[in-house]
């Protein structure tokens, strides 16, 4: 006997850590039992049990199973497991692999026999094999026993690679069905009476439909059923609801012998909601009438397994053309795109990126691809007709739909995280789809994979490959064929045809797929470099622009860019290498008229995508000094102006491209969650930008006739919006002009310079050119068109302690300094705060008038046929509602609250709140409903390139203000919805603060 030294490893142990083993120590012990003596010192064991994926396991499992034998049944299996390699290779594989299947097999020591048959017809059995396995189950205890006994031997012929993930996913759906078969013989033989009332057929949908199950899933079904001739309707449906009851109760309910897998009716029509059986003439009135696209996509899957088999035949047949008219139904252009989109929503954050199947780069991704571009094309193309992803895939690359080699690599993907997603369920039979995090089980998963060197760090490099390839091929699989759709390609290639190209691009949202495809062909013909980037870029581009409510002008823009820009060495070099840039330009071009118009006008402003901080906008003192040294270098007052408009186009590019990417947010960006933030950040820029255009516009027209100084002292008063900060893109500049003669220079003179200069500004800023002009509007002046257009300081001081009426006080609020003399600026603001604030606030009179003032504009300027509930600007709710309470506070209060004297609603609606005078509900309702409206404004101008107060009447330009204000496609319903809504409540605040007596 040889007794071991203190502190020397046996040769045992050595060679357990050797064969794989984590914890040598125990499984030493486990080997020391006394059952395992005969095999022990035998070589071959610990070869098999070093060659599964979880070695300590698999010897643990072993040992139970040995242990629960009687003596000539644990011979019996010893001798086995050592002289047949079948079945040691199929019994440890399954212990190293499944816990779950090493309890069934202590539980029912007997059934290590189901691993013994090794004959041909057990490579791959079918369902009749498996009616045969399930065939003696006569109650739901035995039916799990005979099922698990079923599942041991497909789980063996996985692990040991007999087959391969498609076959064993196969079996799986096979194994399914003939246990409905047998829960229906069950339920049936419990209640005769109702079997003999009706016909039931249950239709497999989802993964068990389409013949690619995992070991733990939901068994989708849909039940149909027919009374049997001779028995009254009603009474037989009801059977049949009792009969698919109980079939799902004898699967689903826990058992001592645990569950087998719930049975999800859900997809029916109507959902949970709808009765559990239909009959056929039912469904089918569902489906043509009622049923959304995803309805359609679930139908693609549809079998049947079980029941009578006729009337399965009969539904299948019956709803297999609806399935292939789907792509012609008035909505499935707005419900792809919902379906194309990855919902992730639901996933917590810290589970998405070991989502596999939901996750980026997840199986639905590969599923849902191939599933879409099936009902596509489908409809001409009966070979697409497949319930498995695989053979879909199969035909869509035989056929030209998708590109053959994108197909490999899907096809490669797809296996091998449905290969790790059957591992992991596997383990313990529990259904997930989480990759787990402990060590030890990434250890198992990744040895089950054959990864066996460095399994954990291999088995996340291979993870994230081929997520990423799904990942990348995910959109490119819609679009790449469409450019071999137009292009030379090798001998032998398959390309779409162009029917097939048009059905592909009129699902994808594309209005005009003749155009679309001549686009295609105009940008990616040929064989230059630049056409080769552009064949590399376009796939993921014409994602972007379906993902839009108008893909056609988004590609229309990028051609027109392109043609621009294509003989530039940077512009595709931008796109391809700067991640952010294509896919900023996509969204901009797609979502309306007036970022791509400000962008054709100058295609070189596409750099400013490319810039990590290019969306920000510039500040005024940055945008000024760049103004004035423009005009500084200009020979003449029209080139100055000209220089100067060109950089306001350019910044308003800037703003609307940083607007739209804000709101609809890219891949690496999500949106902006504060839709205020976004309208105080327009406003800002916008307000700043025009400050900066009139201050270059009045330095121009000054050097052109008088050099670098004014006859008279000269400040412009920013106005209303203008004033406010508030400013949208389709908002006018009102303004004040004031001016102050020089020392020494005569009034009548100064007066003419004063005119002089207004004038040609007003001339200068809206010159014809290719930018956007900028209009001044005096009309607030004291005496309003009648007056003059510029006034001294002193004439303004007379005029407002004279004849000043409140309303020209109330528009003072916003009177803000913008371009010009500042000193004067300054001392006109002091002149005016005691007509904004006045001391001890308003006289009653005067809030009747303003009151009264605001009633009669409500009744009389409200365009005809306007729809008060949705005017943005005069409507109920609306700015002019909340402007006027918060307006009529500040005139109240704001002699003795400085928070109040600003120029801005927002801020004053906050200090209201801040001291009291607002309670906090109420100032949040109309804080919304003025940001809404707002955004509603600059939607509508973003989307038609002309400034409106309501919502659009064509239905595309109403979806892309539905995608700005953050809805999404076919959701523009709920967008009226909520508007009317909140502004109902924010008029309700107006009645009561602006109306009532709470001011």
């Amino acid at each position: 006997m040889t007794v071991p030294v203190p502190g020397r490893r046996s040769s045992t142990f050595t060679r357990l850590l050797r064969h794989g083993f984590t914890d040598p120590s125990a499984a030493e012990r486990l080997l020391d039992t006394p059952e395992l003596t005969p095999v022990r010192t035998d070589p071959v064991l610990l070869d098999a049990l070093g060659a599964t994926a979880d070695p300590d396991l698999a010897l643990l499992g072993l040992v139970r199973i040995v242990e629960a034998q009687d003596e000539d049944e644990r011979r019996a299996l010893l001798d086995t497991l050592v002289t047949a390699k079948p079945l040691r290779d199929r019994l440890l594989g399954v212990l190293g692999a499944s816990e779950a299947l090493g309890d069934h097999l202590a539980r029912h020591p007997h059934d290590w026999h189901a691993l013994v048959t090794y004959e041909a017809a057990d490579l791959h059995p079918g369902v009749a094999e498996f009616e045969r396995g399930l065939a003696e189950a006569t109650d739901p205890v035995a039916l799990r026993i005979a099922y698990r006994r079923c599942l041991l031997a497909i789980a063996a012929r996985d692990v040991c690679g007999t087959t391969d993930v498609a076959q064993a996913a196969a079996e799986l759906a096979d194994l399914a069905t003939a246990t409905l078969r047998a829960a229906l013989a069950i339920a049936r033989t419990a209640a005769p009476a109702d079997a003999d009332q009706c016909r039931l057929a249950v239709i497999a949908m989802g993964k068990c439909g389409g013949h690619e199950l995992n070991y733990v899933s939901d068994v989708d079904v849909i039940f149909v059923a027919e009374p049997v001739e001779g028995f009254d309707e009603g009474r037989a449906m009801q059977a049949a609801a009792r009969l698919a009851a109980h079939l799902m109760r004898i699967c689903s309910e826990t058992t001592v012998e645990g569950v087998i897998w719930p049975v999800d009716a859900n997809l029916r029509p109507e959902g949970r909601n709808g009765p559990l059986v239909r009959t056929l003439s039912s469904h089918l009135a569902y489906y043509q009438r009622w049923a959304k696209t995803w309805e359609f996509q679930a139908l693609l899957k549809a079998r049947p397994v079980a029941g009578d088999p006729e009337l399965g035949r009969d539904y299948v047949e019956a709803v297999a053309p609806l399935v292939w008219q789907a792509a012609e139904r008035d909505n499935f252009v707005a419900d792809v795109q919902k379906m194309r989109r990855r919902v992730v929503d639901n996933i917590p954050a810290a589970q998405v990126e070991r989502e596999l199947k939901l996750g980026p780069g997840g199986l639905r991704d590969v599923e849902f691809a191939v599933q879409l571009l099936q009902l596509v094309h489908g409809r001409s193309d009966a070979t697409l007709h497949s319930g498995t992803t695989l053979d879909a895939l199969a035909a869509l690359a035989a056929g030209g739909y998708v590109g053959r080699a994108d197909a490999a690599q899907l096809d490669e993907a797809y296996r091998f995280l449905r290969a790790m997603e059957h591992r992991i369920q596997l383990h313990r039979l529990r259904r997930t789809h989480l990759v787990p995090e402990d060590e030890a089980d990434l250890r198992r998963l990744g040895r089950s994979l054959g990864l066996r060197t460095e399994p954990v760090a291999s088995l996340h490099k291979e993870w994230k490959r081929h997520a990423s390839v799904v990942r990348r091929l995910h959109e490119k699989l819609f679009y790449r064929p469409l450019l071999d759709a137009v292009a030379q390609l090798a001998p032998g290639e398959i390309r779409l045809s162009p029917r097939a190209a048009a059905h592909r691009l009129e699902a994808l949202g594309y209005a005009d797929p003749a155009a679309a495809l001549r686009h295609l062909e105009a940008l990616s013909s040929g064989v230059s470099r630049k056409a080769a980037i552009q064949r590399t870029l376009l796939p993921v581009l014409l994602g972007w622009f379906a993902d839009s409510a108008d893909p056609d002008a988004g590609l229309l823009g990028f051609r027109k860019v392109s043609d621009a820009l294509g003989k530039t060495p940077w512009y595709l070099r931008l796109l391809r290498d700067e991640g952010a840039a294509a896919e900023n330009l996509a969204r901009v071009l797609s979502a309306g008229r007036l970022a791509p118009d400000l962008l054709l006008r100058a295609p070189e402003a596409v750099a400013i995508l490319g810039d990590p901080d290019g969306l920000a906008p510039r500040g005024r003192d940055h945008l000024e000094q760049e103004i004035m040294a423009a005009v500084g270098r200009a020979e003449t007052a029209e080139g100055a102006v000209a220089s100067v408009r060109g950089v306001r186009r350019r910044e308003l590019f800037r703003t609307t491209a940083g607007d739209l990417i804000g709101s609809y947010g890219t891949e690496d960006s999500p949106a902006e969650e504060d839709p205020g933030a976004l309208v105080d950040r327009v406003g800002a820029a916008v307000t700043d930008l025009n400050a900066a255009t009139i201050a270059g516009a009045l330095r121009a027209a000054v050097r052109a006739e008088w050099g670098e100084t004014l006859p008279t002292r000269f400040t412009v008063i920013g106005m209303g919006r203008f004033g406010g900060h508030e400013l949208g893109y389709g908002s006018d500049a009102d303004v004040l002009f004031v001016h102050e003669p020089r020392a020494g220079v005569d009034e009548q003179e100064a007066a003419r310079a004063a005119n002089r200069v207004v004038s040609e500004m007003c001339r200068l800023l809206q010159l014809p050119t290719a930018d956007p002009p900028l209009l001044i509007d005096a009309d607030l002046r004291p005496e309003g068109k009648s007056g003059p257009m510029v006034r001294t300081l002193k004439s303004y001081g007379a005029y407002y302690r004279r004849w000043s009426l409140v309303w020209e006080s109330q528009a003072l609020l916003r009177a803000e300094v913008m371009a010009g003399d500042a000193e004067l600026g300054d001392r006109f603001i002091e002149l005016i705060d005691p007509l904004r604030y006045p001391v001890q606030g308003l006289s009653d009179d005067a809030v009747r008038e303003i009151r009264r003032l605001k009633a009669r504009m409500e009744s009389e300027r409200m365009p005809r046929g306007a729809d008060p509930t949705l005017h943005a600007k005069l409507g109920r709710g609306g700015l002019s509602d909340v402007e006027w309470t918060v307006q009529l506070l500040q005139m109240r209060h704001g002699w003795e609250l400085p928070g109040l004297r600003t120029t801005r609603t927002r801020e004053a609606l906050a200090a209201a709140h801040a001291a009291g005078l607002i309670e906090t509900e109420a100032a949040s309702i109309l804080d919304e409903a003025w940001v809404l409206a707002t955004r509603v404004r600059n939607g509508v101008m973003l989307v038609r390139g002309r400034a409106g107060d309501t919502f659009p009447s064509d239905g595309r330009e109403l979806a892309a203000v539905g995608r700005y204000l953050g809805y999404e496609p076919g959701h523009v319903g709920d967008m009226l919805e909520d508007y009317r809504r909140l502004t109902r409540r924010a008029r309700g605040v107006v009645e009561e603060l602006f109306y009532g007596a709470h001011l």
